[in-house]
């Protein structure tokens, strides 16, 4: 049964292996931008990889930084390739704090990004907002950079 089962995954690691580039280097599949990257246009997977799906904040604060608003237009210009996409940003916080305290400011901290993005153009009914305060920290740890990490807007595709 082992040996089936290595067989298999061996299978599967070479015939992935041999589908990414053909000998002139050229990658296959299908449009542009799944050539370039492997996913889908106007999923969650090409918000990630080629938008960035997350922008931080300093501690108990919901100001938008340089690099938040920089993440955000390129965020807004994706948006507006894909009309169709509808998005909820979930604000965040780190562990620190009441879980009243944080509800609220993760409820600012996601308003202020959706904000932004509808000063940028994106249509209000395509953003829903939600905080699940400390609840669903991204990392873990008691230390400045797992809190820092946690401290976010995190935007996905409904």
């Amino acid at each position: 049964m082992r040996l089936k089962l290595l067989g298999a995954l061996g299978m599967a690691v070479l015939l992935a292996a041999c589908s990414g580039e053909n000998e002139k280097g050229a990658t296959t599949g299908t449009g542009a931008a799944a050539q370039s990257t492997g996913v889908t246009p106007g999923s969650e997977a090409d918000l990630v990889a080629n938008v960035g799906d997350r922008v931080f904040f300093e501690l108990n604060k919901n100001n938008l930084s340089s690099d938040a608003q920089a993440t955000l237009d390129r965020q807004a210009a994706w948006l507006a390739k894909y009309p169709q996409v509808t998005i909820q940003v979930a604000g965040n916080c780190d562990d620190r704090g009441t879980e009243e305290y944080n509800i609220a400011l993760g409820e600012r901290r996601a308003n202020a990004a959706r904000d932004y993005l509808v000063a940028k153009g994106v249509a209000a009914s395509r953003i829903t907002t939600i905080s699940y305060g400390k609840d669903r920290p991204t990392a873990t740890g008691d230390d400045e950079q797992s809190w820092a990490q946690n401290r976010n807007a995190i935007t996905s595709v409904r």
